[in-house]
């Protein structure tokens, strides 16, 4: 008697659901072993890929081009009148990708690694102070031929940007600089530490990382630990270029370099301060306020609950502030 097979109940939708369910578990298992692969053996693949996602959301690509000396590695993106926007001391393009995020709707923007920082190249004992980045950013505009633009500066970067509008008028047509170096200010004590030959820059471990970022934050990010050994381990292999370059910057020239030119800069100026920073002393505003005898026209705005950081801790004040400097003119 031929043997009889019992019909399934289960409805299709069901049978399909479940398959379908049971596929996405499956993926989700293979992401969850993939990522914590990566976290616990390559965690530098997943900072990259978070840039990279900022990146994609501030519609942002990625070039390179030789310009002197220095292979520069920068981001370029967005529509409208062009700003470059130029990082700190020990920083790279990044600190600006959630800014941008806000800016690049209204604005062209190219936003480099300096030479010897981040992506871009570095010479081997070449000098980095603020007069030589000056003259290579003159070099990085003349080879994209850019005509005029608006340039920000951020800390270091800020001086640079102060120097070369100063010496190259004809290429800025507005000035922002952010809590810049290289203008009088009252002493703080990060300032008599670097004075007194201490390095607060560098770091070997976790502790020293908190460190770090407790001078240039209101309140530090949280990283993931695997994320801060990544970028320990990128601050161990610049301590020498980090360590020389300050110490080229603790000459008057440098720390004096934008105060000493803030009478040649005749087109409008922003100047853009954390209320609280403990790196640049908000001194440094009233000095560049006070300085600017040829400036067009003279912003100055503070921001509240931020330190060092503000394109980090507060984008959204920062981007509209800049916007507003960059439209008003």
């Amino acid at each position: 008697m031929p043997s009889s097979t019992k019909p399934t109940t289960t409805p299709l939708w069901k049978r399909m659901l479940f398959r379908r369910l049971k596929f996405l578990a499956w993926l989700v298992a293979l992401l969850v072993i993939v990522l914590g692969g990566s976290y616990l053996f390559a965690p530098q693949w997943l900072l990259q890929a978070n840039f990279k996602r900022e990146a994609m959301a501030a519609h942002l690509d990625t070039h390179s081009v030789q310009a002197g000396d220095t292979r520069w590695s920068y981001y370029e993106g967005g529509d409208g009148p062009t700003i470059v926007m130029l990082h700190g001391f020990a920083a790279n393009k990044e600190v600006w990708l959630e800014t941008a995020k806000l800016l690049t709707p209204h604005f062209h923007l190219i936003i480099p690694d300096l030479p010897g920082w981040g992506e871009s190249s570095r010479v081997a004992d070449a000098s980095y102070n603020i007069d030589a980045q000056a003259a290579r950013l003159d070099g990085f505009v003349q080879t994209l031929r850019l005509q005029r633009f608006v340039l920000v500066g951020h800390s270091m970067g800020g001086a640079i940007a102060g120097v070369y509008a100063a010496e190259h008028p004809e290429h800025v047509a507005e000035l922002a600089l952010v809590d810049a170096f290289g203008l009088q200010a009252t002493p703080n004590a990060l300032a008599r530490e670097v004075l007194a030959g201490k390095d607060p820059f560098v770091f070997d471990d976790r502790a020293g990382f908190a460190r770090a970022t407790a001078l240039a934050f209101e309140k530090p990010p949280v990283v993931p630990g695997r994320l801060i050994d990544v970028l320990v381990k990128r601050n161990q292999q610049d301590h020498a270029f980090i360590e020389h370059t300050l110490n080229e910057l603790k000459q008057p020239s440098q720390y004096l370099a934008v105060q000493n030119r803030l009478g040649q800069l005749s087109m409008p100026v922003l100047g853009l301060w954390c209320h609280d920073d403990k790196i640049i002393d908000i001194s440094a505003l009233d000095s560049l306020r006070n300085g600017l005898t040829a400036a067009s026209a003279i912003s100055a705005s503070t921001i509240n609950g931020c330190n060092h950081m503000p394109m980090l801790e507060r984008p959204e004040q920062t981007a509209q502030i800049l916007t507003g400097f960059a439209l008003s003119h």
